[in-house]
């Protein structure tokens, strides 16, 4: 615990086998109280390894996309009673010994969600960072910070924190099932009044170290500016968009298709 605050961490995999051993290794297990992970249909032994580690975790029987898979995670997070929720990807790309940082941001009060930066500090470009993947995150973040009316040195981390209140708040099953789920849930923060605090976070890149195609990734390009126009024009009373309602769906008790196994 934090703060006399629920610590559970979630590991969204995909193929992780390699580097969740030292992912797991790194996690302070005197702060966090629970780990969670869930698979969404590895082609390889994540399972067997998480099982190896201990490591409580569900399976999806069929690939329901990073976004499904982080729906899940939050789900089985906040059954489990949960106070503070720290995503935490298992391909080593982000330091787990950040988690305290993170968790603390959130158990100050002063914020709802925590976001490990990868541009604050060292730099990204030094980490391994791909020229494209930079100037494209600075240039999406800069139309995101306008079209949102926020200011954050970058919305495309996948190391965050949350508290239970947002998790319960947000109508998360309204976002895409795909990577752009991640900025629908940030748009969704900034739109339901919620503060976002950012911590200096290294940046790492290597051959295990999970990366979506260059396709992929101007699919995604496209998403988050979509995105952020939808909050623009939903601000602008031009639209009502579910995922921007208080009516919109939130977080199912159970998830559908998962197979809890650990």
């Amino acid at each position: 615990m934090i703060g006399g605050k629920r610590v559970c961490v979630v590991m969204p995999a995909y193929n992780a086998e390699k580097t969740l051993g030292v992912t797991a290794a790194e996690i302070d297990r005197a702060l966090v109280d629970d780990i969670i992970l869930v698979d969404d249909a590895s082609r390889d032994a994540t399972v067997p390894k998480a099982q190896e580690l201990g490591i409580h975790h569900i399976v999806h029987p069929r690939n329901r996309g990073y976004g499904g898979n982080q729906k899940t995670c939050y789900r089985e997070a906040l059954s489990r009673g949960a106070d503070i929720v720290v995503m935490l990807h298992p391909d080593y790309q982000y330091s787990p010994r950040l988690l305290p940082a993170l968790a603390s941001v959130v158990a100050s009060g002063h914020y709802d969600c925590a976001m490990g930066s990868r541009i604050l500090g060292r730099g990204a470009l030094r980490g391994g960072m791909p020229l494209y993947k930079y100037v494209a995150n600075r240039l999406l973040t800069l139309a995101e910070n306008l079209l949102l009316g926020y200011k954050l040195t970058e919305y495309h981390t996948g190391y965050r924190a949350f508290s239970r209140k947002l998790l319960e708040t947000l109508p998360l099953e309204e976002n895409s099932d795909d990577f752009v789920f991640d900025n629908q849930m940030l748009a969704q923060a900034i739109w339901f009044g919620f503060d976002i605090g950012e911590v200096s976070c290294p940046t790492r890149y290597f051959a295990e170290a999970s990366s979506i195609s260059f396709r992929r990734s101007v699919k995604y390009g496209f998403g988050v500016l979509g995105t952020a126009l939808e909050y623009r024009l939903a601000r602008w009373g031009l639209l009502r968009p579910a995922r921007l309602s208080r009516e919109g769906r939130r977080l199912a008790p159970s998830a559908p298709g998962a197979v809890p196994l650990g």
